[in-house]
């Protein structure tokens, strides 16, 4: 009990000190629980809300390529140019086969076939351009959940029935029950009953998208029986660069990932994160320096009795300790205050920032890991500031500190 006695001795001698860095300690863990929260809810925020309308993983028809046709004898040299190859409109035969394929890849939660294509939309004599998007309604609500987007009627595509966007449905006047033309380039021209309405979270997606019966979408792009990609769903979504590595092996498709293409945001997001973290690093360097400031004033105030309990014949170990076990308490209790305080600030911050209809701008993730990691830390950064200072503690002379 010695050391734990000490310690708290030195430590109430110095109340005013000890305030001091527990409240700086408390403030620095607050800001770092604070930014943590508040940056880790928002890059949830946009990642959620941007794959919310598309797979993880979309495996696509190989494009062709042009091969060279002439041999060169080796150490010759052929100086030409070959010409990207004019891509056609290639399609996936046999999907059943190679969905399934996919399907088998370890990784993948869910897959979806498509047939999707352009085409037109005609009512009262106005037409629109929009992508038909020809699904099986079950499969695809795995990779696209669609209930939190509908606005109107139910989810269904049954034979003659089209769900479309809110934008498309407001530019022609249409709704639920309403009957509409599509036209293809084919030159098929169909009728379609709206079964219902849904809202993709963006305007350009809401005003364009056309979800339709696979079957229908195959027979009015003249896929026949092919379809034009296959969406994957990972059970972790930032394993979806490897995934698609393996689904493209196993399939022979092209395979793209949702990093690929959204590489800006992917961009965007690292940079985020490394600035909060460079923010974390400062934070935590002033944290140590400001223990360990406090600890080293504490030493050359208290360096007459350390140098009575030297010559007392207590070993320079348990002098070292007892300052040690000072940093261990100053992380450790500010960190306790300040996640509080952090968890306070965050939370208090989606009452402030809130959408027009009332909802928070975005959730904050506040996780009961993210306290034991900052307390963890918050102790390891204040034993290891108190090192110093102890180091010196145990290394005075006994006849110059009580001189002193």
């Amino acid at each position: 009990m010695f050391v734990p006695t000490v310690a708290w001795r030195l430590m109430r001698e110095g109340r005013f000190q000890s305030w001091l860095i527990l409240a700086g300690v408390t403030l620095g863990v607050a800001v770092v629980v604070y930014i943590t929260a508040i940056v880790s809810g928002l890059q949830a925020n946009i990642i959620d809300k941007t794959l919310s309308t598309q797979a993880h993983v979309t495996l696509k028809p190989r494009e062709d390529v042009n091969l060279r046709q002439i041999t060169v004898p080796e150490g010759e040299t052929l100086l030409a140019e070959v010409e990207t190859r004019t891509q056609r409109e290639n399609t996936i035969g046999n999907w059943q086969r190679l969905k399934a394929a996919a399907d088998t890849v370890p990784g993948v939660a869910a897959s979806a076939a498509l047939a999707s294509g352009p085409g037109f939309v005609v009512k009262g004599g106005v037409r629109k351009s929009v992508v038909l998007m020809g699904v099986e309604l079950a499969d695809y609500q795995r990779i696209v959940p669609l209930e939190s987007k509908l606005r109107a009627g139910r989810l269904r595509l049954a034979s003659g029935d089209v769900m479309i966007g809110t934008e498309l449905a407001r530019d022609l006047g249409l709704k639920v029950g309403d009957r509409l033309r599509v036209v293809t380039a084919t030159g098929s021209a169909e009728s379609y009953t709206i079964a219902a309405l849904l809202d993709f979270g963006l305007k350009d997606l809401s005003r364009r998208w056309l979800l339709m019966p696979l079957r229908s979408a195959q027979n009015q792009l003249g896929y026949r029986l092919d379809i034009s990609e296959i969406y994957l769903r990972a059970d972790d979504l930032f394993d979806a660069e490897a995934l698609a590595a393996a689904a493209a092996a196993r399939t022979g498709l092209d395979a793209d990932s949702w990093q690929e293409t959204n590489s800006q945001l992917v961009t965007a997001l690292r940079s985020q994160s490394a600035s909060s973290n460079m923010i974390k690093v400062f934070v935590t360097l002033a944290v140590a320096l400001g223990i360990a400031s406090v600890l080293v004033v504490s030493v050359v105030q208290k360096q007459r009795e350390i140098g009575i309990l030297r010559a007392m014949g207590t070993p320079g170990a348990r002098i070292r300790a007892v300052f040690l076990l000072q940093g261990a308490l100053y992380g450790l209790a500010g960190s306790l205050l300040g996640s509080a305080l952090g968890a306070a600030l965050a939370l208090g911050f989606t009452r402030i920032a809130r959408n027009t209809d009332g909802s928070p701008l975005f959730p904050v993730v506040v996780t009961p890991s993210l306290f034991v990691v900052t307390a963890l830390i918050a102790t390891a950064v204040g034993v290891l500031a108190a090192w110093a200072p102890a180091r010196r503690a145990a290394r005075l002379d006994p006849v110059e500190a009580i001189r002193g």
